[in-house]
């Protein structure tokens, strides 16, 4: 045991109240007062067309690529630097995996190396919206545009995020792709232990997505008393999660502004402090591009090597911190490096070798954490 963990999810005290309230109402399965009041919520706050709450954000992107009808032939452009949920949705769909760099200077898809790796069998690309922090989002866009593929916008710790475009608007992130998906995993910022939503920003996909997100069935249109009966329409599966973390997830979400002020705390903390503690040994703090307005979702530490990131790991634990690394690149991975026929990935790889995440949670105390590191046990 830590004295200082990883990760520690925040309880607001209303969970089990709405819990408790969900079980009055004699629903606990999906499609409940809990799930319509968070899809409300995002599609409200944030101006998204249609959310699907699922039971994961690996739940939604496999839903985004059964609603765009990916499959064998259709190449699917991704970030290496990435979660291996982002591919696995693709991959399951039979497609082919083309993988992109991050940029040198910080760990997001590289916007400039795109278009080169854009072909005539190129159906969809999907960026990751690293730690909460926003992609250079008009040149993705254009790019999507000019070629005609669709952008999915992979925002799994990018809740309550925004991008800063060239006229000064704060865009949420999530908005911009044709889709998005998004996590309540207990390590994000909202979480409801283990939770994920989809994002629709194009109607057109709604009717598809509806089906798909109800096992396949017209369920949608027959409780509105458009279809006669209750059929088999399309492919699909059990998407949808229950009442019980549909209404955790309210309580979570009725303290998003309180939670990202918590952590704006801690992550300014950081940024104040670690640079004189760590300037003798090169560790460089994060690199935040002037579009970003996060949501304080991480704080990461970029080291000089592998050695130099492991010798600060057992620093840490041996100062009772948990601090881990992240990605491991997924074109060089077991399963599909014997298939990775594209150029290196160097920026990638250097954040694959050097990424250092440090604990970030509500409940995090400063003050131990400095003693801790400062003084020792």
């Amino acid at each position: 045991m830590y004295e200082i963990p990883f990760n520690s999810p925040y309880f607001t005290g209303n969970e089990l109240v709405y819990l408790q309230d969900a079980q009055k109402r004699g629903r606990l399965s999906s499609n409940g007062e809990y799930t319509r009041k968070c899809q409300h919520f995002f599609e409200s706050r944030y101006g998204f067309e249609r959310v699907f709450l699922t039971h994961s954000c690996t739940q939604a992107l496999e839903m985004a690529a059964l609603v765009l009808d990916l499959g064998p032939g259709d190449e699917v452009i991704l970030p290496s630097y990435a979660y291996v949920s982002t591919a696995n949705a693709f991959a399951l769909r039979g497609c082919s995996l083309v993988f992109a760099d991050s940029r040198p200077d910080f760990p997001a898809i590289d916007e400039t190396k795109i278009e080169d790796l854009i072909s005539p069998r190129t159906r969809a690309l999907v960026i990751v919206h690293y730690g909460g922090m926003s992609c250079n989002m008009e040149k993705i866009i254009e790019l999507s545009i000019k070629h005609d593929i669709y952008l999915i916008e992979d925002a799994a710790a990018a809740i309550d995020a925004y991008y800063l475009d060239s006229n000064g608007e704060e865009i949420p992130l999530g908005s911009m792709g044709h889709m998005a998906t998004f996590s309540f995993h207990e390590t994000k910022n909202i979480s409801c232990g283990e939770g994920g939503m989809l994002v629709l920003n194009d109607v057109s996909f709604i009717d598809r997505a509806e089906h798909i997100w109800s096992r396949g069935t017209n369920r949608k249109s027959y409780e509105r008393g458009l279809s006669a009966a209750y059929q088999w329409v399309s492919i699909g599966s059990a998407f949808a999660p229950s009442e019980i973390n549909a209404a955790w997830l309210w309580a979570q979400l009725e303290q998003i502004e309180h939670i990202k002020n918590k952590r704006k705390i801690i992550w300014d903390w950081y940024d104040e402090h670690l640079e004189a503690l760590f300037e003798n040994f090169g560790i460089k703090r994060p690199t935040i591009p002037e579009f970003v307005r996060q949501n304080y979702h991480l704080y990461y530490l970029t080291c000089t090597g592998l050695e130099q990131r492991q010798d600060l790991i057992e620093f840490l634990q041996s100062r009772g911190v948990l601090a881990v690394f992240h990605y491991q690149c997924l074109h060089l991975s077991p399963f599909f490096r014997e298939q990775y026929q594209g150029e290196p990935l160097y920026e990638a790889e250097k954040f694959q070798n050097t990424l250092l995440r440090l604990p970030l949670f509500v409940d995090l105390d400063r003050n131990q954490l400095q003693g801790l590191i400062q003084g020792g046990k």
